[in-house]
């Protein structure tokens, strides 16, 4: 019975572990069936796509630095990892942002390649 407990505590521990943002970066390579370009990734983001915004509207030119929201002028703070320890660890909310954020800027989902893309670029930032 003892055995029993410590594998299945072994279990999960293992699902409970925090991402990484190189899980997501993975993940979305994946997703794509490509590897990712940090340089394309930092053109998708500070282009306006489709509409009047472009992710650099409220991430700022350099995710380094806190945002603010172009419409609702709610501070955020920096996006890229090196900034901001906390961003792309829980997989609900990097899911639900860059939904809600694709369809703020381009009026669609994004991509896998458009996510691998910007998150390899906001990864080379340091």
């Amino acid at each position: 019975m003892r055995h029993i407990l410590i594998i299945a505590a072994a279990l999960f521990a293992a699902d409970v572990q925090a991402e990484t943002p190189r899980d997501f970066l993975t993940r979305f390579e994946k997703e794509a069936g490509a590897v990712a370009s940090a340089e394309r990734g930092a053109r998708f983001f500070t282009t306006k796509q489709g509409g009047e915004w472009s992710c650099a509207s409220c991430h700022t030119e350099r995710p380094m630095q806190a945002g603010r929201h172009a419409k609702t002028g709610k501070a955020i703070t920096p996006l890229a990892p090196a900034a901001n320890a906390e961003r792309f660890t829980d997989a609900a909310k990097v899911d639900k942002w860059f939904r809600r954020n694709c369809n703020d800027t381009l009026n669609r989902l994004c991509s896998a390649q458009e996510k691998a893309d910007v998150m390899a670029w906001l990864l080379a930032l340091k």
